[in-house]
């Protein structure tokens, strides 16, 4: 396999799947009383519940952040937080739920997993679209600001090559499912979303290094909201995890296409 193989593909087929992206983000929310207004719902209510236990029941205190402040230092933990742990869920079951284009021609199989990723963004860019004005508000936008972009193209790729290897291993270990439910809790907990680095023992930083999600979440508060550009261990470990992930996942998932007829 080519290095250059997945970037084709995506590009190549750009189109279709902007639009199947759109589709299941419709399909999504059909049906749904409120509808595409839970985008919006649901990264604040679940800021309200980190607010309310880590402010008022831990009573959490920074020197450098008032309340006001540090509800967005959450935010800017919580929002990527949650368009990974989204794509997670939806993506581990892609392939076997959608069984019927395994032998469309028209539709790469290797698309189903990045449509999964591309439409649990949505959450992610409406968070994000709350999170940037709550940050204008507060005075905190920087000339780092910009730099969000290539955060999140990182996430999106080492997030789809950790889909294309999940999703291929649950058509032969169904039970995945119910795995990735219990791995995002954990996730959610072992990520410093609601307390930074230097809050956390000495003894315990070097666990740190083996949460992808501590690389994403700690880039996303550094130019959003310390108003710096994340330290050079940080930003070429993102680098390198995601590069690498996107490119590792691509090639194990066309192996493993091979044998999924059998098993879808």
């Amino acid at each position: 396999m080519k290095v250059k193989e997945p970037f084709t593909l995506l590009y190549k087929y750009r189109n279709l799947l902007w639009q199947t992206t759109r589709n299941d983000i419709k399909v999504r929310f059909a049906g749904s009383l409120l509808g595409a207004l839970w985008l919006f719902f649901y990264p604040l209510l679940l800021l309200g519940a980190y607010a309310l236990v880590y402010l008022f029941i831990f009573k959490v205190k920074f020197q450098l952040f008032d309340s006001n402040e540090y509800v967005a230092l959450i935010f800017c933990g919580l929002i990527p937080f949650l368009g990974f742990s989204e794509a997670l869920s939806m993506g581990v079951g892609s392939v076997v739920s959608n069984a019927n284009l395994m032998k469309n021609t028209l539709f790469p199989i290797e698309l189903v997993p990045a449509k999964s990723v591309l439409a649990s963004q949505s959450t992610q860019v409406t968070g994000m679209f709350m999170l940037l004005i709550v940050l204008a508000l507060l005075g905190k936008w920087t000339i780092f600001m910009p730099l969000i972009i290539i955060i999140w193209i990182l996430q999106i790729m080492f997030t789809m090559g950790v889909i294309w290897i999940i999703s291929s291993i649950n058509v032969f270990v169904r039970d995945l499912q119910s795995i990735i439910s219990v791995v995002v809790l954990l996730l959610m907990l072992v990520s410093p979303i609601a307390y930074t680095e230097d809050m956390i023992p000495e003894n315990l930083r070097p666990y740190l290094a083996f949460n992808p999600v501590y690389y994403l979440t700690v880039s996303y508060q550094s130019v959003l909201m310390l108003g710096k550009l994340p330290s050079t261990h940080v930003s070429v470990t993102l680098v390198i995890m995601s590069f690498l992930t996107f490119i590792v996942g691509f090639w194990f998932f066309t192996k493993m296409k091979r044998v999924f007829t059998d098993n879808v």
